[in-house]
């Protein structure tokens, strides 16, 4: 059994604490948050002890590992606080905001032993890793093109907007990592971006976006599409296509069940997708912490990697500068 400390205790971080309290090889034991009303929240579900100081829920020799979800701009101090202290980390996306601080943690950190993991939930989906592996296997041929749709059934409210750290950053980040993911070994060197505020009050007055579409492409020609909405009024729209010289898969939508419905005035009609993110990903969250754990009871490198969140930023960066310069932006990861 492992204990945990929670440092994080909003939406994302009471969801953790729900998932890591439901496994029988975790247990939350300490929650740490400023907000003190939603710590309490997370106490209430989980019978962990609050703390008032990050320090005591990191060092606190109760604690076998940490599990960072707070505001975005604190993950590296949490996640070098956490190492310091030789406890593993699994931290929430994205790395952080800063890739200058991203970069000085990794140089501060690289003797380190203990495990850091970044919370990229969806290489555990059970879909998407099938269509990873059916790459792996071969059973698609020379890979071509990946085709990822990411669409939100809202947009935030103004508060989130303004901390998250912009569309690319905050929501694309995950599609930037599913195509690393997929295409393994042969990294994405050029990203083409566009931005629009189409019907959103609150991205246009945080300046954000929220309809987005990317071109990238790999090392060896495999060229990416990624579109992006916060406004699919059907449900949280969540398809992977893998496409390649024999052939192609698909990771599709998930429904609460698999009732279709043949009437009179309709064919082939289906219940509609989950409506929120966690609905659709609980599974993968779930073998995320799985995943965690088995790591720190093996001692073997993580799944998802301090490098992999580094990556994933820098891309999002580079498309940033692709959407204000109006050009393909080629990648450097130094």
């Amino acid at each position: 059994m492992l204990n945990f400390s929670l440092i994080g205790a909003g939406r994302i971080g009471k969801m953790h604490a729900e998932i890591i309290n439901s496994n029988p090889n975790s247990k939350l034991k300490f929650v740490y948050d400023v907000n003190q009303e939603y710590a309490q929240n997370v106490a209430n579900i989980s019978n962990a002890s609050i703390v008032n100081k990050p320090e005591h829920a990191i060092n606190s020799n109760e604690v076998d590992a940490i599990l960072i979800a707070s505001a975005t701009p604190t993950h590296i101090e949490f996640i070098k606080m956490s190492a310091n202290a030789g406890k593993p980390v699994l931290c929430e996306k994205p790395i952080d905001l800063d890739i200058n601080k991203v970069n000085k943690c990794r140089d501060e950190l690289k003797d380190i032993k203990s495990p850091i993991q970044i919370g990229f939930n969806r290489r555990f989906d059970k879909s998407h890793s099938k269509a990873h592996q059916a790459r792996v296997d071969g059973d698609i041929g020379n890979l071509e093109m990946i085709i990822i749709t990411s669409r939100d059934p809202a947009a935030p409210g103004l508060d989130y907007l303004n901390a998250a750290g912009g569309f690319f950053r905050d929501t694309t980040i995950h599609d930037f990592d599913l195509s690393r993911f997929i295409l393994g070994n042969d990294p994405i060197t050029h990203v083409t971006a566009y931005g629009e505020n189409l019907f959103d009050t609150n991205a246009k007055t945080a300046k954000d976006f929220d309809t987005a579409m990317f071109i990238l492409k790999s090392k060896s020609g495999v060229l990416i599409h990624i579109n992006n909405s916060r406004r699919a009024v059907y449900g949280y729209d969540q398809r992977v296509e893998v496409f390649g010289s024999k052939g192609m898969v698909i990771s599709n939508n998930q429904t609460p069940n698999s009732i279709e419905r043949f009437t009179s005035t309709s064919t082939s009609s289906k219940e509609p997708i989950h409506f929120f993110f966690i609905e659709r990903y609980q599974q993968a969250y779930k073998d995320q912490l799985n995943s965690f754990i088995e790591i720190i009871k093996s001692k073997s490198k993580p799944k998802v990697t301090f490098e992999d969140g580094r990556k994933a930023l820098i891309i999002a960066n580079a498309a940033y500068e692709s959407y204000e310069k109006k050009k393909v932006v080629e990648i450097n990861y130094e």
